[in-house]
């Protein structure tokens, strides 16, 4: 389980570091995570990867565990929103308005996309 941890926050670094080096504007662990899927995906190819932590099952049985304590990561931002309360009491109402209007430019923006991938299917559909 150690050398799971070990691999996952590896990929992790790693892709920080590539990020960083490279100055991509992508999130490092975004980076690292798609480079722990390509490990993954050859892992299941290739059986003779499947060795230490990449044996079938460790980094999976791993990431389960941290998923079953995903509630612990919100505690830093919790504290974050505790600290900044003057912040939010001076312009909580702006912070509400723009945070109504992102999600609901968001939730357009998903339904247009829904419904242009929707048509684009059919008219795929149609022709075949």
């Amino acid at each position: 389980m150690i050398a799971s941890f070990s691999l996952i926050l590896l990929c992790q670094l790693g892709g920080e570091i590539l990020v960083r080096a490279l100055g991509v504007p992508v999130p490092g662990p975004v980076v690292g995570f798609v480079a722990l899927l390509i490990l993954l995906l050859a892992r299941d190819r290739w059986s003779m990867l499947a060795l230490g932590p990449l044996q079938p099952g460790a980094v999976e049985g791993a990431s389960r565990s941290l998923l079953g304590h995903l509630s612990l990561l919100f505690v830093p931002a919790g504290v974050g929103v505790i600290q900044k309360l003057d912040l939010i009491a001076a312009h909580g109402v702006a912070i509400f308005v723009v945070l109504a209007l992102s999600v609901v430019i968001t939730l357009l923006v998903t339904v247009g996309t829904f419904l242009i991938v929707g048509r684009l299917f059919a008219a795929s559909g149609d022709q075949s």
